[in-house]
């Protein structure tokens, strides 16, 4: 009977693993910047995503925009709201769909949490070059993901 290898089981040949290690170390990171505006990382990406828009947007378009069920967003956009930084309202069109809008608080911590981008690239001590590399490969690798190219390649070696 021929021996099996597992090398490729082996943790340090995981891509998952570098990319949830790295991604728990930067989330990391973000702590000392966050920690004093009194939201969490995920509360941030959703006031980030709200900020661009200038505009209410509905649960649904931030879920999409964040990549996140409606079962993950909901418990945050509730605290964002017990903190005073969003109010949800059902949408006049559609009963149905419920808006996202921020308050004078949440703009007003739009100014407080503007150096947090360059406080995240200092603490991160990389280049400017390896930063712009890394986002350049990493859109380029999520892109691939959306796009299918995963799945068939899953397919192609089943």
């Amino acid at each position: 009977m021929a021996e099996t290898s597992y090398e490729a089981l082996k943790l340090d040949h995981q891509l998952c693993f570098r990319l949830y290690s790295a991604a728990r170390r930067v989330t990391r990171l973000y702590h000392p910047f966050l920690d004093p505006l009194g939201i969490t990382y995920p509360q941030y990406l959703a006031l980030l995503v709200l900020w661009e828009a200038q505009e209410p947007l509905s649960v649904g378009e931030l879920g999409q925009r964040l990549e996140l069920e409606s079962n993950t967003l909901t418990p945050m956009l509730k605290k964002l709201e017990v903190a005073g930084f969003v109010e949800r309202r059902r949408s006049a069109q559609d009963e149905r769909v419920q808006l996202v809008s921020l308050t004078d608080a949440g703009w007003a911590l739009r100014e407080s949490a503007a150096h947090v981008p360059e406080c995240l690239y200092e603490a991160l001590g990389v280049s400017d070059e390896v930063a712009i590399a890394l986002v350049g490969a990493l859109d380029a690798f999520s892109g691939e993901m959306r796009s299918g190219n995963a799945g068939d390649a899953r397919q192609e070696r089943a």
